[in-house]
């Protein structure tokens, strides 16, 4: 499974970035997509999360402002983030895991495949 994150850019602060994960290789119906991000000299942090059923989990400093979207015809995942912070600053992941449960939904090392990563500032 190859997963090419695309979307990133420089935005103001309070504006909004669509950000894209194509996933190729194989079909990614019954798997987990997630998103994640590190900002300099942090470690990997969930952001959101959905499941083939299309259960969505989002990390609390997102929750109203992005959204997780999956579109399982074309093996596209999507973040939509709007009202965007300074904070929100980091190279944002996708990833995907085809084992992945919900108790560990938020963990890294749930998930087996990931993308290059995006970048995502946002000035204040």
């Amino acid at each position: 499974v190859q997963l090419q994150a695309s979307g990133g850019g420089l935005v103001q602060a309070g504006g909004s970035l669509r950000l894209s994960c194509a996933a190729s290789g194989r079909t990614l119906r019954n798997y987990v997509m997630g998103w994640f991000r590190q900002a300099p000299g942090k470690e990997r942090e969930f952001v959101a999360a959905v499941r083939w059923s299309h259960s969505i989990y989002y990390t609390d400093s997102v929750k109203g402002r992005f959204t997780i979207s999956r579109d399982s015809t074309k093996n596209m995942v999507y973040l939509q983030m709007n009202s965007l912070k300074p904070e929100d600053t980091a190279v944002y992941y996708c990833a995907a895991g085809p084992r992945t449960i919900t108790s560990m939904i938020r963990v890294p090392l749930s998930y087996d495949y990931w993308g290059q990563g995006t970048l995502v500032t946002v000035s204040s």
